[in-house]
């Protein structure tokens, strides 16, 4: 039986292309997908804030879905932090937008955290409440820290503080990457009429729901960790 194979494809493509300042610019398939995670994201959250606004004191349907989403980040949010309620906001709307990204290979797009670009601007947001967090709270005592326990480990300290934002968007754009590189040899290397049967969904299941939790969790974790720290 002759074996029908397909070029395995995990690459990031440029769909457009327009000058801006004579540099030239690309719109990606990192940008649409990223847009339509944005998109879903407002539609849910403006459902959520009308079924709110007519919420039922015996929930039911979509209410309890709302309800629980918001019990489950704010117990997260509550249990690692100091101050909860001034970064509830926060990093619940990091955890959806992660996980809605890591999901959306279910939907057949490429995830938006298996690009390093939007990764590590992540890991640059959660650097930079990092260290306001530290000067807000400690003062001087957040740079005299880089000094502790003598001045000879001031440069090991500058490099740990620097190596926060890396190693949080590494962690989670290797792992994505991996599972969309997985998916991507499957679907081009394994004949098509095998590719159709059950072990795909399983790969889904594992690589992007289970492994997108994970990672979403890990993620939020950590920053909660790294920011309450500093507090």
């Amino acid at each position: 039986m002759r074996m029908i194979l397909c070029e395995a494809d995990f690459a990031i493509h440029g769909l457009v292309n327009y000058k801006l300042f004579g540099h030239s610019v690309w719109l990606t398939t990192t940008h649409v997908a990223m847009v339509i995670v944005t998109i879903v994201i407002l539609i849910f959250a403006i459902a959520a804030n009308r079924c709110m606004k007519k919420a039922k004191e015996v929930p039911t349907g979509f209410q309890n879905v709302v309800e629980l989403i918001v019990e489950m980040l704010g117990k997260m949010v509550t249990t690692n932090m100091k101050q909860p309620k001034k970064f509830l906001n926060y990093i619940g709307t990091l955890f959806l937008f992660i996980l809605i990204c890591n999901l959306s290979g279910l939907l057949g797009l490429r995830g938006p955290t298996a690009d390093y670009g939007v990764t590590l601007c992540l890991g640059l947001i959660t650097f930079c409440m990092i260290q306001y967090n530290g000067i807000k709270c400690q003062k001087m005592g957040h740079f005299k820290a880089l000094f502790e326990p003598i001045p000879l480990f001031f440069p090991i300290n500058l490099i740990g503080e620097i190596a926060t934002p890396i190693s949080l968007s590494l962690r989670l754009f290797a792992n994505m990457l991996a599972g969309t590189i997985i998916m991507a040899l499957w679907y081009g290397i394994i004949p098509i009429f095998i590719a159709k049967l059950g072990i795909p969904a399983f790969l889904h299941a594992y690589l992007d729901l289970f492994s997108g939790c994970i990672q979403t969790y890990v993620f939020c974790m950590l920053t909660m960790v790294y920011v309450d720290d500093k507090m």
